[in-house]
């Protein structure tokens, strides 16, 4: 598997996320488990979770335990596997979502996550997406005051604007690791925040990089010069889509849900896949 970097972490390109696993319409925990180990025999090292995918209201942080028992019970060396989390959006139980980016309760959103996921330190921590009741500066500092105190290893912010990528950065004293917000072939307004990871060298995490759980299977028909480039290839849409995520920036890791090995043993292959500057060409203006 080629790998990319999250700061000092080196990663696999592409990383698995868990959402799909945990929300409606969710798989059994068997099948789960199986996705991802399949993820980890495909050589895979970096999973992307948050104590907000899950579907009922008593079940807050089904996703970090349900990637917490699949690392441990999966055979092979998991050391150099990367668990990537999220705080400060949350579900409660109705289908809803709202944010909470309170400085205590994020912290303590941050301690919780730590226990169901094990370990000394969380890997990965984001700030899910900014509250508008809160300065972004007050949220954006309990990253910091986790990392300053040990309990994450590396920080990010998700769901950020230019102005706000600036400010973590500034406010984490240049230690802004990762930007995850929503960019696909059918979402491109992250455009301007993909560019500016580049630029500043931090790492750009697409969700829904296929275009979300319920259009990721048509993709080729919504989008043409993808199923074009697939069938001259013979792969799939999915796959050309992933290769495209990845030739927008090296710092770009597209991490698609899954909740079945075939769809995931489907999606690492797009990283053998290089793209002529037609190819490209053709795909940007789609």
């Amino acid at each position: 598997m080629k790998t990319r970097r999250i700061a000092d972490v080196e990663v696999s390109a592409i990383g698995l996320g868990g959402m799909p696993m945990s929300i409606e319409g969710r798989p059994d925990r068997k099948r789960s488990i199986a996705t991802i180990h399949a993820a980890l025999e495909e050589g895979v090292t970096f999973f992307d979770t948050a104590d907000a995918y899950h579907l009922h209201a008593d079940e807050v942080g089904h996703n970090e335990e349900l990637i917490a028992e699949a690392l441990r019970s999966w055979g092979g060396d998991t050391s150099g596997v990367l668990v990537a989390t999220k705080g400060g959006h949350l579900r409660p139980g109705d289908g809803s979502w709202y944010v909470d980016g309170r400085p205590e309760y994020v912290k303590a959103a941050a301690e919780e996550s730590l226990r169901r996921l094990g370990g000394d330190a969380i890997g990965l921590y984001q700030f899910h997406r900014p509250d508008p009741e809160v300065p972004y500066e007050d949220s954006v500092g309990a990253i910091r005051d986790l990392l300053d105190d040990g309990i994450i290893r590396l920080a990010g912010i998700s769901n950020a604007n230019p102005e706000q990528i600036r400010q973590a950065q500034d406010i984490l004293g240049g230690r802004l690791a990762s930007v995850q917000n929503q960019f696909s072939p059918a979402f491109r307004s992250s455009e301007p925040e993909l560019r500016l990871a580049d630029e500043l060298g931090i790492a750009f995490l697409p969700w829904s990089p296929l275009g979300g759980i319920s259009s990721a299977g048509d993709l080729g028909d919504r989008f043409a010069p993808f199923a074009e480039v697939a069938q001259a290839r013979g792969i799939s849409p999915q796959v050309v889509a992933l290769a495209w995520h990845l030739a927008q920036s090296p710092h770009v890791i597209p991490i698609p849900g899954s909740s079945r090995p075939e769809t995931i043993r489907d999606s690492v292959s797009a990283v053998d896949v290089e793209l002529t500057p037609d190819e490209l060409a053709r795909l940007n203006a789609a």
